[in-house]
């Protein structure tokens, strides 16, 4: 028997490579990447336009391996979570957001977090491994497959940190948008960042235009390093200058969360902070209600006068934001509450 192959692992160049070698035509390659990717068939005996033998043998040699979905959970708002089994056992969590008019699906890069940010239920849980690219694929797949309708958009914002499994995502990126893969645009998928500096101009030399997102959450070094340990090896000094070079290789805008935490960070003097911390980025700041997590019981969400407040610091400082509506914190699907458990 030939070697076995893992199919969401392959390129499309790794499917021209092996049907060459097995002495088939290269367009073959194409087809089998439109039956997976395109109409989500996952089985290799349903490929109809492929003959019987090459079915057969695609069967024998090729594993099809996905996510295995222990449980569907449905918001109130629509929203829906997923968790996850993986071959090995690891359990993770994604999001699907319905808009309206459009989805977006909020996928994972790690089997928990290593990165231990305060206000976090994933990193509160531990790191396991990150997750191959196939893996970070399945979960858009299988939502795609599960609900029968295509997925506007993907956001890296599930469980772990993509810059930390760079190859993998990078790899699983080139998939989602190839013309005879996914065909995603560019513009419709985000890395989200705890701030790795390095990734961050790793990715403004990416061939491809994807948007950016950095969760910052406090405008100074010392509040940032109790909240985000990851500051202390990329402080903001580092953090913004990545960002600078970023946008100035790209011209792309950059997202900017902040989770507002009751007396934590959400004091006027910290809405000033951020807007001399963000002067000459030009970014458009999501303003997120913290969203309570198990393990953080004393960390409360802001009052609505001091959201009020914190945003009319911005309004004053003429920066761009958005109030971001809450979605799926009845399920804990919400941003920081992903744990990957059967809780």
């Amino acid at each position: 028997m030939d070697n076995l192959y893992y199919a969401l692992e392959m390129t499309l160049n790794d499917w021209q490579i092996l049907f060459a070698e097995w002495g088939e035509q290269k367009f073959r390659a194409s087809q089998v990447c439109e039956w997976i990717y395109s109409k989500k068939e996952f089985s290799f005996h349903a490929m109809t336009n492929l003959s019987k033998a090459l079915r057969e043998k695609l069967n024998d040699n090729v594993i099809m391996s996905l996510p295995v979905m222990i449980r569907q959970q449905v918001s109130k708002d629509g929203t829906k979570k997923y968790l996850w089994n993986l071959n090995d056992g690891a359990k993770i969590e994604s999001v699907l957001l319905n808009h309206g008019g459009h989805k977006t699906a909020c996928i994972s890069s790690q089997a928990g977090c290593p990165l231990k940010c305060a206000f976090c239920e994933t990193g509160a849980n531990g790191f396991t491994r990150n997750l191959t690219r196939g893996e970070i694929l399945g979960q858009f797949l299988m939502m795609e497959k599960i609900n029968g309708a295509d997925i506007n958009n993907v956001v890296f914002m599930g469980m772990g940190e993509p810059l930390l499994n760079e190859d993998n995502v990078f790899s699983a990126i080139r998939s989602l948008n190839a013309k005879n893969m996914r065909n995603l645009g560019a513009r419709h998928i985000t890395i989200s960042t705890s701030g790795i500096a390095p990734g961050i101009e790793d990715l403004a030399d990416f061939e491809i235009p994807i948007r950016l997102s950095l969760s910052l959450h406090a405008p100074n070094d010392e509040l940032r390093s109790k909240l985000m340990p990851v500051n202390r090896q990329y402080p903001l000094q580092k953090l913004i200058a990545s960002l600078k070079r970023y946008r100035e290789r790209t011209g792309e805008r950059i997202t900017i969360e902040y989770a507002l935490i009751d007396k934590v960070n959400d004091s006027p003097e910290c809405a000033y902070e951020t807007a001399a911390l963000l002067d000459g980025l030009e970014p458009y700041i999501n303003i997120i209600p913290f969203n309570p997590i198990p393990s953080k019981p004393d960390f409360k969400r802001s009052s609505q006068g001091r959201i009020k407040a914190f945003c009319a610091v911005l309004s004053e400082m003429k920066i761009e934001f958005e109030l971001r509506k809450e979605r799926g914190t009845d399920i804990m699907a919400a941003c920081g509450q992903l744990a990957g458990s059967q809780r």
